[in-house]
């Protein structure tokens, strides 16, 4: 009998627990493109492995994601931070995208935070800039549920979360993050498209775990680093090489405003 999409995660949050010896996550932290080296100031290093040591978990195959698992101590509280994701341009499907966050909450998080890089629609967003996730568009035409799974999405990033937030940097901005399905970048017409939907932010990530997290009644945040200007708005290409470079080089400052803002979840 093929396993449900809750039943591996349950097998791989079992494996996780024995592989780091926590019995119970708090916090599970999904970094995007260029968040990754800011795992470094979120807590003490435990143990970390490889996501493919996990039951359910595929390859990385997109350079920036490492594909690994990190536990880390805060204080009093055990976090998880997966550096890497699973893309859906990746072809393995949606229970793939979101096994991550799944395992996550079956080990115990109640609270799951999603970074990415993000294209900037919104010209009031600086190239380095972090943003939260106030709302998305999820333009990929598909969603992690099955059958009759209703779940209420009207405050899918959790408000009391992004109010927190904005408690650690007041000047943090709130945007609209349309998720695209990758793995080309968009064209000059369709951010025209999005910007009159009302996006701000553009990417290809994100938005299924989130769905996915709120379905298994986890509490959501969402924040992107700006790392391009997005498709046609300053007439320059777009490379992926650049998105990476844009990451490292704001690693330290999102870093330290993501142990704040975790440090009060």
């Amino acid at each position: 009998m093929t396993r449900t999409p809750q039943a591996a995660a349950e097998e791989a949050a079992a494996e996780l627990r024995s592989r780091t010896g926590v019995d119970a996550y708090d916090v599970a932290l999904v970094m995007g493109s260029g968040w990754a080296s800011a795992a470094d100031l979120l807590g003490d290093s435990g143990q970390e492995l490889p996501t493919t040591d996990l039951p359910g978990f595929v390859p990385p195959a997109v350079e920036g994601h490492s594909g690994t698992v990190r536990s880390i101590r805060a204080g009093d509280r055990s976090l998880l931070a997966f550096l890497g994701r699973t893309h859906l341009y990746e072809g393995h499907g949606t229970d793939a995208v979101v096994h991550g966050v799944r395992t996550a909450v079956a080990a115990g998080a109640t609270t799951v935070v999603l970074t990415n890089a993000a294209g900037g629609i919104n010209p009031a967003y600086a190239v380095g800039s972090p943003v939260l996730i106030a709302d998305h568009l999820n333009m990929t035409a598909r969603s992690p549920l099955t059958g009759a799974t209703f779940v209420d999405l009207t405050e899918t990033y959790t408000p009391a979360l992004r109010e927190l937030a904005r408690s650690v940097d007041p000047s943090l901005p709130e945007g609209v993050y349309a998720a695209m399905p990758g793995p080309h970048f968009e064209t000059p017409a369709e951010i025209r498209m999005l910007s009159a939907m009302g996006a701000d932010l553009v990417g290809m990530s994100t938005v299924l775990e989130a769905i996915a997290a709120r379905a298994a009644g986890a509490r959501v945040l969402g924040l992107s680093l700006v790392t391009n200007v997005a498709a046609g708005l300053t007439g320059a290409n777009l490379d992926h090489e650049d998105v990476l470079a844009t990451g490292r080089d704001a690693a330290a400052t999102v870093g330290r405003l993501l142990a704040d803002i975790t440090a009060k979840l």
